[in-house]
């Protein structure tokens, strides 16, 4: 099975959908566990007008699938469980390393950093 590796900068500013095809948002940053050598969170803008009163939400990497055909990234929940979730603005960003700022938990997804 071919390896989708892609850069960081093809990766940024893609379009997240949900499984219905509903628009979710656009990626915004990647963040990267130094440790680990993997990405962590995608940070996901959502909401407002025009990039004005967007919410950012911290996605678990592995919540997210690529559907290269379609150059989005999928993303398994409703707009209305995401507008629920814990996020922030753009001016007071969350200590993503904080253990109990844990949004695996509120996605259904194992943490990067526990094995299977």
């Amino acid at each position: 099975m071919p390896r989708n590796i892609l850069s960081t900068h093809s990766l940024v500013a893609n379009k997240v959908t949900n499984t219905a095809g509903e628009d979710l948002g656009k990626i915004e940053e990647l963040m990267i566990d130094v440790d680990a050598g993997q990405i962590a969170y995608a940070v996901l803008s959502f909401g407002g007008f025009l990039g004005f009163g967007n919410k950012l939400f911290a996605v678990p990497w592995s919540a997210l699938h690529l559907d290269a055909e379609k150059e989005v990234f999928v993303f398994p929940i409703t707009r209305e469980k995401l507008q629920q979730a814990p996020g922030f603005d753009k001016d007071h960003w969350p200590r993503a390393a904080d253990p109990y700022w844990d949004v695996h938990v509120y996605y259904g997804v194992k943490p990067h950093w526990e094995k299977d």
